[in-house]
């Protein structure tokens, strides 16, 4: 029978929620939490002899450690697929299973399948490399999106052909390969019978998909700054040390309001980044470079702007989904309206 290495995160490690989510990596024998029903999909042809279970922030925050330490654990470990997941909407768990499949793909050659909502960030940035399939948004569609991991792990187990991704259920990789219809048709004529059903109203499937992209209309310029009140607002993670509304450090879901109004500058050791996508230290040595209030306080008071508003908003961008992002936006800008705010000097890293 052949071998298969289960990856979960700390919720379905059994190990606990958001509080738990700095535990670091291990591997256990056997079964843990959903590899149950993993398992028996996989049955008769392969069992699930292994789970690797890691936290979301750890492997966010310590990705290289991560990936080290689990490469590690399965250097001396026999297995002919490694599955992760799914992982549904969660951002930090999408990017984890991308992560981690990978590596070891590259490491050891073997398969590697995962699941995702196709607005996790992790879809965006590992499709190309691994097999994702399309999963709910939740862990409620757990019995949806498990037996396509594990029908599709079994095909490759039995060294099946592999077709092309509409045919399989996989994400497009983005991978051509040339295959001919029959009957033939050449392009010439499949391009002017879309063309056709397309001025027709007819639904059709074009064999170049585009990428949808949301256009922003730009605002109107302001006509006097110094009567201007002006918000500042980030994705750089800036957030008073502690992070008291516990911000994700990647695929943010969270974001924050601070007040600054009696503030001068933000203070290193008082203020703090904890974006897991850069190098924070020169964000900790001096919180101002991304979040400009020393600045901003000094056109104040010579008046080319009216005044700095008296809150500071803050998110992380690295892994944030299109959706959640234009949903944080959106609450964010409600609010610098509601507060008759002009202008809005956003910073990122």
């Amino acid at each position: 029978m052949k071998k298969a290495i289960h990856y979960i995160n700390q919720f379905f490690g059994q190990i606990g929620g958001e509080d738990k989510a700095d535990f670091e990596p291990e591997i256990r024998e056997g079964i843990v939490g959903p590899g149950l029903l993993l398992n028996n999909l996989l049955s008769p042809v392969a069992e699930v002899t292994h789970t690797v279970i890691c936290g979301d922030n750890f492997f966010g925050s310590r990705k290289e450690e991560a990936i080290t330490r689990i490469l590690d654990y399965l250097a001396d470990k026999e297995f002919d697929v490694f599955i992760a997941g799914p992982a549904f909407m969660a951002g930090r768990y999408g990017v984890a299973c991308g992560e981690i499949c990978k590596a070891v793909k590259d490491r050891f050659n073997v398969p590697v399948i995962t699941s995702m909502y196709i607005e996790n960030p992790g879809v965006e940035m590992f499709r190309k490399e691994i097999y994702i399939f399309p999963g709910g948004n939740g862990a409620v569609s757990m019995r949806k999106d498990m037996p396509k991991m594990a029908g599709f792990a079994k095909k490759v187990l039995s060294t099946e052909t592999i077709s092309w991704a509409e045919n399989e259920g996989y994400l497009p990789r983005g991978i051509r390969f040339e295959a001919f219809k029959e009957p033939a048709v050449s392009g010439a004529d499949r391009a002017m019978t879309m063309l056709l059903k397309k001025l027709s109203g007819e639904e059709y499937t074009t064999e170049m998909p585009m990428p949808v992209i949301d256009r922003v209309q730009i605002a109107s310029h302001i006509e006097d700054l110094s009567q201007a009140t002006v918000a500042l607002v980030n994705s750089g993670g800036i957030v008073p040390v502690g992070n008291p509304d516990r911000i994700q450090s990647a695929s943010a879901t969270k974001w924050g309001k601070y007040d600054i109004s009696d503030l001068d500058s933000l203070k290193a050791g008082e203020w703090e980044t904890i974006h897991a996508g850069f190098d924070p230290s020169a964000a900790n040595a001096d919180p101002n470079v991304i979040v400009p209030l020393d600045a901003m306080r000094y056109f104040e008071k010579e008046g080319r702007i009216g005044r700095v508003h008296e809150y500071v908003y803050s998110t992380v961008g690295t892994g944030t989904t299109q959706a959640e992002a234009s949903r944080m936006g959106a609450e964010i800008a409600q609010q610098l309206i509601d507060a008759n705010v002009s202008a809005v000097v956003f910073t990122s890293t």
